[in-house]
C-alpha cells in the first residue's frame, strides 16, 4: 500500500483570493509549496489534492473552470519539479443555487468521500497518511478518513488556529506552511 499526503488546494498550495479561486489570473503558488511537494515526491509519498469547490454549486463558476485552474497549477508545479498524483474536488453544497449540485454529498469535507475514492484509486494506507489543510474542515476530513491532520497557518490557518481549543477534533500537528510540515511528515528536521 502507498502512503499519501492529502493537500487542500486554496490556502495550502495556492493563495486563496477573497472570492473563490477559479481563474488562471488568480493562480499564485504559495512560496516553497512547490519545493515541499517535490520533496514529498522524492520521499515516495502520493500527493493528492482534495478541495471543496462550492463555487460551482453557488453558481460562481463552472466545473470546467476548476479543470483549467488545476491544469495551470499542475503545469506551474511541474516546471518547479513537483508532481500531483491525483486531484479530487467536491462541487456540491447543500444550500447551492444550482440544483444539480445542491446536495448533501459524502465528498464535501469534513466528510471523507474524496479520501475514500483516492484510497481505492491509488491503493493508499489512510492510517499512515497525512492531511494538510488551512481550515478546520480539512482537519476534520483528515480525522474522519483516518489520516493524521496537520493545520498550516497559511491561507485561513491563522484564524482557524484561534478556534482549535473550542473544537472536539484537533489537528495532530500545526505548522507554519506546507514546506514546514514536511519535517513532520518525513520525520526529518533537515529541510
Amino acid at each position: 500500500m502507498n502512503l499519501a499526503v492529502f493537500l487542500d488546494r486554496d490556502g495550502v498550495i495556492t493563495r486563496d483570493p477573497p472570492h473563490f479561486a477559479h481563474r488562471i489570473d488568480q493562480l499564485e503558488i504559495i512560496p516553497n509549496s512547490a519545493e515541499a511537494i517535490r520533496i514529498l515526491n522524492e520521499n515516495g509519498f502520493k500527493v493528492v489534492v482534495v478541495s471543496n469547490q462550492s463555487g460551482v454549486a453557488r453558481g460562481y463558476y463552472l466545473e470546467r473552470d476548476i479543470g483549467v485552474f488545476n491544469q495551470a497549477m499542475e503545469k506551474e508545479l511541474k516546471n518547479k519539479g513537483a508532481f500531483i498524483d491525483a486531484i479530487y474536488y467536491c462541487p456540491h453544497h447543500p444550500e447551492g443555487k444550482i440544483e444539480k449540485y445542491r446536495i448533501d454529498c459524502d465528498c464535501r469535507k469534513p466528510k471523507p468521500g474524496m479520501f475514500k475514492r483516492a484510497e481505492k484509486d491509488l491503493n493508499l494506507d489512510l492510517k499512515q497518511s497525512f492531511m494538510v489543510g488551512d481550515k478546520l474542515t480539512d482537519v476534520g476530513a483528515g480525522y474522519n478518513a483516518g489520516c493524521k491532520p496537520i493545520l498550516v497557518l497559511t491561507g485561513h490557518g491563522k484564524d482557524e488556529f484561534k478556534k482549535v481549543d473550542k473544537m472536539s477534533i484537533k489537528p495532530n500537528y500545526v505548522s507554519k506552511d506546507l514546506y514546514d510540515s514536511i519535517k513532520i511528515i518525513t520525520n526529518r528536521g533537515d529541510y
